[in-house]
């Protein structure tokens, strides 16, 4: 086998075909998770819009980063049960880790590259420092470990509890545009933006391993990476 077959096997393995898997519910604990999900969708989405509010430096940014990654989490428990997720490997079933985590690296690697242009147009430049304000402004071990939690809780809810709650048919699509659409409570478009790309290869990943582990792995390698690199990049 050469490397780009078994690196063509990999992708696919990855992001799209689907591992088996047998996750059933009963149409009670499916209306029920629906439900769920849209309460904690929306008081999420507020609470995120209240927390990047805040002013760079604002002591109550880290409570309430706290609080809306505790929200997605307690939502995500409370609508069901949640998997991590299987992809296939030299014949046998194993939890998905390699993989998602150069995933993250390369994701981050692309935006990187990105910013190197969105820092030339001010109109972009702008609402990115916005967001990155609270990192040049923060204690950095605080927020590392909230970029770590609300990694973490971002995909317990939106590829755990959400994803489940759409159906099999159309939520890779349906949840990538939610996933953007709770970001609009920031009033942030570039935030929107990365919001819908991550989201759907999140989305992807979720889909073929049938859980949530390879799109929290990809997620906290990307954001933590993007945490430290992109404020020497992108300048005020």
């Amino acid at each position: 086998m050469t490397w780009l077959t078994h690196t063509r096997d990999v992708l696919a393995s990855s992001f799209v075909d689907r591992v088996e898997r047998d996750h059933q519910q009963s149409d009670r604990e499916f209306r029920r998770r629906r439900i769920v999900a849209a309460l904690t969708l929306v008081a999420g989405a507020i609470l995120l819009g209240v927390s990047l509010s805040v002013r760079p430096g604002d002591a109550v940014f880290y409570p309430l980063t706290v609080l809306v990654a505790l929200t997605w989490i307690g939502g995500a428990l409370l609508s069901g049960p949640l998997h991590l997720g299987w992809t296939p490997f030299r014949g046998r079933l194993r939890r998905p880790i390699v993989v998602p985590v150069l995933t993250g690296l390369v994701i981050a690697a692309v935006f990187v590259a990105g910013s190197l242009v969105v820092r030339e147009v001010p109109a972009l430049r702008d609402p990115v420092n916005s967001v990155l304000a609270h990192a040049r402004y923060g204690a950095i071990v605080p927020i590392t470990a909230i970029t770590v939690l609300n990694g973490i809780a971002e995909e317990v809810f939106f590829r755990g509890a959400l994803f489940a709650a759409i159906g099999r048919r159309w939520a890779v699509p349906i949840s990538t545009v939610v996933y953007a659409a709770a970001t609009l409570a920031t009033g942030n478009p570039m935030l929107v933006f990365a919001a819908a790309l991550l989201g759907l290869i999140l989305a992807l990943q979720r889909r073929a391993t049938g859980g949530i582990l390879a799109p929290i792995l990809t997620h906290i390698t990307w954001s933590t990476t993007m945490l430290f690199v992109l404020p020497a990049v992108v300048h005020p």
